[in-house]
């Protein structure tokens, strides 16, 4: 908890000097970093040059006035403001929270009491950043393998209706891989799964090395895999196919004292036709990979839906 406190930085604007002062001095004595301004005015300069956790704000002050601050600080900036004021009658509860105030207290403000809301505030702002982190967490569980880290077979399908769409307003090309390791069974049951886990954390690594950054990833299933490539023609993608099968087939793998494997893949390639439908072009890419299989693996094979309908396998 010291470290914790050490880390807050705590700013009271007040125009009355006695008062921020020894406000300051109590903030300080209890462990935390204090800072003190004069005027709003005087409170913004310090809240663009620096961080503060939270600010304990009087309402009345010369020139803009507390609630001001406070919304102009809860607009644009990641801090807790506290507002005081001796004026109960004229400035509510309600009014301050929902200016965005995290609390609200009556002066002459005794400081045991400032103090005990200081920590529900910081309690309740470290509770909500946990809430948030747990958030995004659990979206990136939702959206990507937790093997490989690439996305997932859900992501491809969303992402792949979006491209589609996009292809649909802007005529640029779009094309698909399917990739499949070869005789992934086989090394699994030889060398166990966690070596096959190792092998296919370390292909997805090597995919993503060969990708421009608007590409995309997936873990399709399995040993299977696909890549979206978003303004790519046919024969660009079979250049990137055979960028990832070549890197996939100069690794050395070492799944065994002594033993250093070589692995293969066989991809298939194909590019977006228009107006057909997605499981229509996610087929063809499949027969595209099936191809390479049937043609001895380790290739890249490309099908192509304008007539004459042509396939193109290349080691």
């Amino acid at each position: 908890m010291d470290q914790f406190k050490k880390d807050i930085h705590i700013l009271v604007v007040d125009d009355d000097p006695g008062i921020r002062e020894t406000m300051c001095e109590y903030i300080q004595n209890a462990g935390y970093i204090s800072h003190y301004a004069a005027s709003a005015e005087e409170a913004i300069e310090l809240i663009n040059d620096n961080t503060f956790q939270i600010v304990i704000t009087d309402i009345l002050l010369p020139g803009m006035g507390g609630l001001e601050l406070t919304d102009k600080i809860k607009r644009h900036k990641d801090a807790d403001v506290i507002v005081m004021t001796g004026y109960s009658g004229d400035y509510s509860y309600e009014e301050a929270i929902n200016i965005g105030a995290s609390d609200f207290v009556i002066k002459p403000v005794r400081l045991e009491e400032l103090l005990l809301r200081v920590k529900r505030v910081l309690k309740e702002r470290q509770l909500t950043r946990e809430r948030i982190r747990m958030m995004e967490r659990l979206q990136e569980l939702a959206i990507t393998d937790g093997l490989t880290k690439l996305y997932n077979s859900r992501s491809f399908y969303s992402q792949l209706e979006l491209e589609v769409d996009r292809f649909n307003r802007y005529r640029h090309p779009l094309s698909l891989l399917l990739l499949d390791i070869d005789h992934f069974k086989d090394y699994n049951d030889t060398y166990g799964h966690l070596e096959g886990d190792k092998t296919l954390v370390r292909f997805s690594q090597i995919i993503k090395s060969c990708l421009r950054a608007n590409d995309s990833a997936y873990r399709y299933g399995g040993e299977e895999f696909t890549v979206i490539l978003p303004e790519t023609g046919g024969e660009e993608a079979r250049t990137v196919a055979q960028r990832i099968r070549a890197s996939l087939e100069a690794e050395k793998f070492k799944p065994a004292p002594g033993k250093e494997v070589t692995i293969t893949i066989s991809i298939g390639v194909t590019q977006y036709h228009p107006q057909e439908e997605l499981s229509t072009f996610i087929q063809r890419a499949d027969k595209a990979m099936y191809l390479s299989k049937e043609n001895g693996r380790n290739r890249v094979s490309i099908l192509y839906v304008d007539p004459p309908l042509e396939a193109q396998v290349q080691p």
